[in-house]
């Protein structure tokens, strides 16, 4: 039976089933992951006064997970596919929960530089590990919506990370150790115990998922292969070198490094740009506030995700938002000591930046397949996040050498904006997005006269 003929009957309910199945759990990594990376934001001004680390050195330090990122990522993705999701992205949890613990016994800028280093290494590859196991899950219909869910997991985390943060840095100091060193110890463990809870949850596979009847498997494998072969057919095959760093891939790397500046500038000094704003605020205060704007971009990413879906359009779902980011940090100098229009201002940006998510990643997939996919989606990040590394680094130079945030924020909203204007203008994503489209629509005709002739 095909695949057209099953989805009427039985699609939806599987798509409904996997959901509620795998994303809740990713979700919960995924934040616990961002909080690891991004709550040395939370701690800079307490830390960077006892260990007298400079602006810049706080920002070549937080950027370097990236670098350590970038180096492990491919290979890490390429060794989830021979090892299998459910293992590895445990070892992943494992390897990064004692690192993101260590970071709470620093000494110096030294040492903090190098902890930084490792847990890009350690956290390497869960990202594009767990995007390319939800192409193993969900037809391409469904992809920007279901990347997007499982995205809300990056403003979730800072919507708690933040007050959490402010909280410990007020309250706790045992042992005699500082509240910013509990920050990292109380938030890095929970990844240790959430590695057998993956182990138990996750299957590798839908062949190897109990909880999925025959017909549900048939329907899923069937829309599966044939999206496969509908790319190979379009695209041919890519070889591993072109999906390394073919012109595609780089491509949608700078596209994507945009949305990293921009990701880890806002993580790493939005708490600095709030208590600047005004000299009134307690930790705890700085840390609700912070929240606010994350907790908007939760909803609202969503949302665009369905959008995007609904209109089948990835292209401006992506410039769009990037264009309102560009624009609202180029507003930012103009909010220096003003709280209220600081809030405004960083909320327009993070909803902006966090709405690109969902759309960016269908983008790939209309002619990654296979091993290829692997080896893209992992490129793609891995090159992207450098942008982890250089926005921070830069954004603390410029701001040492000039006394002030305006020429950070300039240089972000110049990034967005070509990376916009990129988006919107490549031949080959308008070209890939209009045959996919056209490919849908088939489908979907199909699945109607079937579901015409079953009802006569």
């Amino acid at each position: 039976m095909s695949a057209a003929a099953i989805r009427p009957r039985t699609g939806d309910a599987t798509v409904r089933k996997i959901k509620f199945r795998i994303l809740p759990l990713l979700v919960v990594l995924y934040i616990i992951a961002f909080i690891d990376r991004a709550n040395v934001g939370f701690v800079a001004k307490e830390m960077n006064a006892d260990l007298g680390i400079t602006t810049a050195q706080f920002g070549l330090a937080a950027g370097l997970f990236s670098i350590g990122y970038f180096l492990f990522e491919v290979p890490s993705n390429i060794l989830m596919r021979k090892v299998g999701a459910r293992k590895w992205i445990a070892r992943i949890l494992v390897s990064w929960g004692i690192v993101a613990v260590i970071c709470g016994f620093v000494q110096d800028f030294t040492q903090l530089a190098i902890i930084r280093t490792l847990l890009g290494v350690a956290e390497a590859g869960f990202f594009p590990c767990v995007i390319l196991y939800l192409s193993y899950w969900f037809p391409e219909r469904e992809r920007a919506r279901v990347v997007a869910l499982f995205m809300i997991a990056l403003p979730l985390a800072t919507v708690i990370a933040a007050p959490l943060s402010g909280l410990i840095l007020d309250n706790v100091h045992w042992a005699g150790l500082e509240s910013w060193r509990w920050v990292f110890i109380l938030q890095g463990a929970p990844a240790i115990i959430l590695a057998a809870v993956t182990l138990f949850v996750l299957v590798d596979s839908p062949a190897k998922a109990k909880w999925l009847t025959t017909e549900e498997k048939t329907w899923l494998e069937t829309t599966l292969q044939a999206e496969r072969d509908a790319k190979v057919q379009r695209h041919g095959h890519v070889s591993f070198w072109r999906s390394l760093a073919g012109g595609r891939v780089l491509a949608l790397s700078l596209i994507y490094y945009s949305k990293s500046v921009a990701i880890y500038v806002l993580a790493f000094f939005t708490p600095q740009i709030i208590a600047a704003a005004s000299t009134q605020l307690s930790n705890t205060a700085v840390g609700y506030i912070n929240a606010v704007p994350y907790g908007v971009a939760a909803i609202f990413m969503v949302y665009w995700a369905r959008h995007s879906d609904k209109k089948r359009e990835r292209r401006w779902h992506v410039g769009i938002p990037l264009i309102a980011a560009g624009l609202g940090l180029a507003l930012m100098p103009f909010a220096v000591n003003n709280l209220l229009l600081s809030i405004v201002l960083l909320t327009v940006i993070t909803v902006a930046v966090y709405a690109t998510y969902g759309p960016f990643w269908s983008l790939p997939s209309l002619f990654l397949t296979g091993q290829s996919a692997a080896v893209g989606l992992a490129a793609i990040n891995s090159l992207a996040n450098l942008g982890g590394f250089i926005g921070p680094f830069a954004f603390g130079a410029l701001k040492d050498s000039t006394g002030n945030n305006n020429w950070g924020l300039a240089m972000v909203s110049v990034t967005c904006l070509i990376a916009a204007a990129m988006v919107v203008g490549l031949k080959f994503v308008k070209q890939a997005e209009a045959t996919a489209r056209i490919a849908e629509e088939e489908a979907d005709a199909q699945a109607q006269l079937v579901t015409t002739g079953d009802n006569k």
